[in-house]
């Protein structure tokens, strides 16, 4: 018989990060913490929060809530078998023919309804209506599993940050540039969390044009701490300045690599600064009480991975439908090119496969901070 106990009282909550193709490995970081638990062991996270393809990996985990094996290992099968036509049209008339189509449609009278971008992104939308049972969250909040799961999205109407959640208590928050607001998760809030700036459209939500979580996210931790987590651990996909593997860049930065590290900007630095924030606080409340200074002290675990992923994509660059390899060439991102971009993109059973891997490894390496900050003893045998 092997158990699982909690050490101590805390509300763990669980937050991804955004960043495309690489939110495969998170499922390799969460497949390392399932690895130290039972079969039949709820989820050790109360609280689920995602931005973009985070977003989904967060979504999908709320609904296995009951059994955080069984969420790991479905969402895992779904990364482990991803081809580029289930998240985006990239046949060449599929590709070319959607980017005519937007061009010339704003000198039709229907063309200001029309949301333009690079790519076609409705196989996702697709895949996602027909995996998730979005009612399994309800029950999952009901019986007892699961406190709340967030998603974030960037509205373009005001440019606030908001948090879209379920709960069954929580209250909606405001604050400045950032809110959240309560609602039955659907696959459209997903798809607005995952839509990239010029990549894939906005979404309708109401009377608001959204877009991917991460453009105005100001304080990715903020929906955590205001669905009542105290200990956040936090997947990210921030590539390491150095990577012992590959060395350093042999090439000057051109225009794509430029492109590729703007967009590493949209999904990092708002997180390391608001963590240096929240340091800052739990400083202060080390010589205040939290009542007298109306704050609360909330711990945060931050797991990254080891190896650039820009570099790893590039391994995987073949493998990509040509019409997109030349679509990528034509805005000057080339095998060699090491554009961030590229990893994003690279929804190829070889690249996301080896990311889960990646990701396990950094998880069984961190296993045992990862296991205490939970508060979980982990599995032990009992004769």
């Amino acid at each position: 018989m092997i158990f699982s106990s909690p050490v101590k009282e805390s509300t763990n909550a669980l937050l991804l990060t955004g960043g495309g193709a690489r939110a495969a490995y998170q499922i390799g970081v969460l497949k390392a913490i399932a690895s130290q638990l039972p079969r039949n062991q709820k989820s050790p996270f109360k609280v689920i929060c995602g931005t973009s393809a985070g977003a989904i990996n967060a979504v999908s985990m709320a609904c296995h809530a009951s059994c955080f094996h069984l969420g790991v290992k479905k969402t895992e099968w779904v990364w482990k078998n991803f081809k580029t036509e289930q998240v985006y049209v990239g046949s060449w008339t599929g590709v070319f023919g959607y980017i005519f189509k937007n061009y010339f449609s704003k000198y039709t009278k229907t063309g200001k309804f029309r949301s333009t971008s690079l790519l076609n992104n409705k196989p996702l939308e697709n895949l996602l209506s027909g995996l998730i049972d979005y009612k399994r969250i309800d029950r999952n909040i009901l019986t007892g599993h699961l406190d709340a799961v967030s998603i974030a999205a960037s509205s373009y109407s005001d440019g606030d940050s908001i948090a879209f959640f379920q709960s069954s208590g929580n209250k909606e928050w405001q604050r400045a540039k950032r809110k959240g607001v309560k609602t039955v998760l659907t696959t459209r809030h997903l798809m607005a969390s995952a839509a990239i700036p010029l990549l894939f459209p906005s979404v309708k939500i109401g009377n608001s044009y959204f877009g991917d979580g991460a453009i105005h996210q100001l304080s990715p931790l903020s929906p955590a701490v205001h669905l009542g987590a105290n200990k956040i651990l936090i997947i990210g996909v921030e590539q390491p300045k150095q990577d012992k593997y590959y060395g350093e860049s042999e090439f000057h930065p051109n225009t794509a690599a430029i492109t590729g590290h703007l967009l590493e900007t949209i999904f990092t630095d708002s997180l390391n600064a608001d963590l240096e924030r929240m340091e800052r606080i739990n400083s202060t409340l080390n010589h205040t009480s939290e009542d007298k200074a109306g704050l609360t002290k909330v711990e945060s675990l931050l797991i990254n991975p080891s190896r650039c992923f820009n570099k790893l994509a590039a391994q995987h660059y073949n493998k990509m439908p040509s019409a997109i390899r030349f679509l990528l060439r034509f805005i000057g991102i080339s095998k060699k090119s090491e554009s961030a971009m590229m990893s994003y993109l690279m929804f190829e059973k070889p690249f996301t496969e080896e990311l889960i891997k990646l990701g396990y490894e950094d998880g069984l390496k961190q296993k045992d901070e990862i296991m205490s900050f939970l508060g979980l003893t982990g599995k032990q045998e009992v004769n």
